[in-house]
């Protein structure tokens, strides 16, 4: 498999984050371009494959901007105003379009972790 996904693990509640809102972006110069918009299912994951594949899997840097203050004010988690973490954004570069690029985060009200996964 080729192409971007990524899985967001609510590790408060132990369970997949589901409803959460994910911004990719394409990084461009000082600027960003706004590829979609995605929500994660019932499993955490995005439905309908892989969120970047194909023509538009591309070399260069992008973005995943995770709305997880708006997740967790959704699941009645009590957050502080400002929230301590609200917008959660990760940049990484994709330089082998052949490969599966595959950014999870592990989300709480205090803290949260990514990697690349497989």
């Amino acid at each position: 498999m080729t192409g971007l996904t990524t899985h967001v693990l609510d590790t408060a509640s132990g369970a997949p984050a589901q409803g959460m809102v994910i911004d990719l972006y394409r990084i461009e110069g000082e600027g960003r371009k706004k590829l979609k918009s995605v929500t994660t299912n019932a499993d955490g994951r995005v439905d309908g494959g892989p969120i970047l594949i194909d023509a538009s899997f591309v070399v260069g840097t992008y973005e995943l901007v995770f709305h997880a203050g708006d997740y967790l004010r959704g699941r009645g988690v009590p957050l502080t105003d400002p929230a301590f973490l609200d917008v959660i954004p990760i940049r990484f570069g994709i330089s082998d379009t052949t490969a599966h690029y595959h950014v999870p985060l592990l989300i709480s009200p205090y803290g949260y972790s990514t990697y690349r996964g497989s």
